[in-house]
């Protein structure tokens, strides 16, 4: 009998399996993750995050063997570049499992490439996003969804991971939507996409700071429609910004079906604020079904 040793943690819904794993003494496979994530015979969640050294893992290449790495990986058992509420997620992790502090910020790896994490106080916490890029000045592609027509203009922005961002007219098309099913991008990406759709809900001063407003709900590649995306919602932030034109706010609050994150953008680069909670640990049996990697059995 194999047991894994886990903790259950979410950022603003978005939720996941956390194994603390320093050493690399666990090799992921998509079966392991697939069944972890799974609702109804595994734990549930929308993605596995693996907290261990970058020296013991191929992705880790060109870090610092000693430094932090977030082995992240989708609900269907793909790997991702970059989870901007995981890495949250990653911090608290950090913080409790590796006694770290993070008061002055970690700079850890993905994928994606280097990220910083940082402790705000009251289980909050800032993610350095890193670059972003912006090819087209207004649409650049089209999205058809279940719920939504016809087919709408949708910018692409990318995160470290790929993005299409879709306008609506008002709250009830977002309503509307079933993103059970997974959107349609054309021209179709060649590593497919994570696909938002917001509709903006104004702005207000706040501590002399000019912050606009937006709700969006996504679906991700590798996990359907999730509760929120931290880089989906820095996605959302940077195409109204850009469609709003000269002036418009560089801080953005986006309403997300799981809470609240806000989004700072500073230059070509995002921070990603929001919660992190660590709400379960314990061990879960695997199935002898389930294949493990070699070292891990």
């Amino acid at each position: 009998m194999t047991t894994l040793r886990f903790t259950k943690g979410h950022g603003t819904e978005n939720d996941f399996v956390l194994l603390f794993d320093e050493r690399g003494d666990l090799d992921m496979t998509p079966e392991l993750v697939r069944f972890l994530c799974d609702r109804r015979a595994g734990l549930g969640a929308d993605g596995v995050i693996r907290a261990v050294r970058a020296g013991h893992l191929p992705a880790g290449t060109g870090f610092d063997p000693a430094a932090w790495f977030m082995d992240y990986w989708n609900a269907d058992g793909s790997t991702s570049e970059m989870c901007g509420n995981g890495a949250r997620v990653f911090g608290a992790l950090l913080e409790r499992d590796a006694h770290l502090d993070l008061r002055d910020g970690l700079t850890f790896g993905t994928r994606g490439g280097a990220r910083t994490v940082t402790a705000l106080g009251d289980g909050r916490y800032a993610v350095g996003m890193g670059e972003y890029r912006i090819d087209a000045d207004d649409f650049d592609a089209e999205v058809e969804a279940v719920g939504l027509a016809p087919a709408r203009p949708a910018l692409s922005v990318d995160l470290g991971n790929p993005h299409h961002v879709v306008a609506l007219a008002h709250l009830g098309e977002l309503e509307a939507l079933d993103l059970a099913r997974a959107p349609v991008v054309n021209p179709q990406p060649p590593t497919g996409s994570n696909v938002e759709f917001v509709v903006t809900l104004g702005g207000e001063v706040r501590d002399g700071v000019e912050r606009g407003r937006v709700r969006m709900r996504v679906h991700e590649r590798g996990s359907g429609e999730t509760r929120s995306c931290g880089t989906g919602a820095c996605a959302v932030a940077l195409a109204v910004r850009q469609w709003a034109g000269d002036g418009s706010p560089d801080v953005w609050d986006v309403e997300v079906p799981g809470g609240l994150v806000t989004v700072r953008v500073a230059g070509g680069r995002t921070i990603l604020e929001g919660p992190a909670v660590l709400i379960a640990d314990g061990d879960v049996v695997i199935p002898a079904s389930v294949r493990l990697a070699a070292s891990a059995r």
